[in-house]
């Protein structure tokens, strides 16, 4: 049987302090709760970074500095950073950080799409920064850039130059197809970790039929070269995460997809996530992957070749 991965976004760049005091975006706050999922049993910490004083998504790699060193120290984990930052940064923004710690693995976005964040705008709250409301609301006319052009280009400089593998993030259908397309072209190889991404809206709804079909279409598109996770937006996590451990898939929770533990309950950290899709998957009777069992099934140079 193979054993799950359990992945944990930790901070994304959708939420705002607003929403959640339990979102960290301060250097030591990442890391500790990083560390703290990772001893919960998160196999793979997906990281973005944010401005320390204010919360705000940051490409800056000196930003990532402030926390990757100590999240790397405190536990084994694969540090997997993202390529897709914030739509509104720019590609050379976003692959910034990247670039410079060449890390073990890294998230691709197979597409450009609408990235609809304006309906959390409308909760009434009350705004901790003046940055947060407009982020949200401008959102209505903003859309995620990721081209062919830019898709081979992340996988030549992060992939063939510094020899991370990816989590092929999917939002629609259509992403399917555009990882096929570049598999066929050799920029792709085996093993593929696809991430079915549910809930975002501008891609596919949080949907059960939708999940059946996507892994049905991916075994006929890449039959055993690869695994599949799954991650849903907000009160869809859980369900959609239990769907997959059904079929046999992998998990991604954290603070970064979803703020809540149940419904009305914030979460009040990464980690308690974590442990509840854990208890889930325990009690499926699957076993949970340690790092070096994920870095073994997806194929990861290993973290002494990053440069973190």
């Amino acid at each position: 049987m193979t054993k799950t991965i359990i992945s944990c976004a930790i901070t994304g760049t959708i939420h705002t302090p607003s929403m959640s005091p339990y979102l960290p975006f301060a250097p030591e706050d990442i890391a500790r709760q990083a560390i703290d999922a990772a001893h919960a049993g998160a196999t793979v910490l997906h990281l973005h970074a944010r401005d320390p004083e204010t919360g705000r998504p940051s490409a800056d790699p000196a930003h990532y500095a402030a926390f990757l060193p100590q999240i790397a120290a405190g536990c084994d984990a694969v540090i997997n950073l993202t390529t897709g930052g914030s739509a509104i940064m720019t590609l050379e923004e976003r692959l910034a950080a990247p670039l410079r710690f060449a890390p073990e693995m890294c998230s691709l976005n197979m597409g450009t799409m609408n990235f609809a964040l304006y309906p959390m705008a409308d909760k009434p709250r009350v705004w901790r920064f003046n940055w947060e409301e407009p982020f949200l609301r401008n959102s209505d006319d903003l859309v995620f850039k990721n081209t062919p052009r830019d898709i081979e280009g992340v996988l030549t400089k992060m992939g063939q130059e510094r020899g991370a593998q990816f989590e092929f993030e999917c939002y629609d259908i259509s992403h399917l197809y555009m990882l096929r397309h570049f598999v066929d072209r050799g920029l792709v190889t085996a093993p593929l970790f696809i991430q079915f991404v549910f809930g975002v809206l501008g891609g596919m709804g949080p949907d059960h039929d939708t999940l059946d079909h996507m892994v049905a279409l991916a075994d006929k598109l890449f039959g055993d070269s690869y695994t599949f996770s799954v991650l849903a937006a907000g009160r869809w996590q859980i369900p959609m995460a239990e769907h997959s451990i059904r079929l046999g898939g992998h998990v991604r929770v954290g603070l970064e997809d979803s703020l809540m533990i149940a419904r009305g309950e914030l979460a009040t950290s990464n980690a308690q996530q974590v442990q509840k899709v854990r208890g889930l998957i325990e009690a499926a009777g699957r076993p949970i992957a340690t790092p070096d069992e994920a870095r073994a099934l997806l194929g990861l140079k290993g973290a002494t070749e990053t440069k973190i």
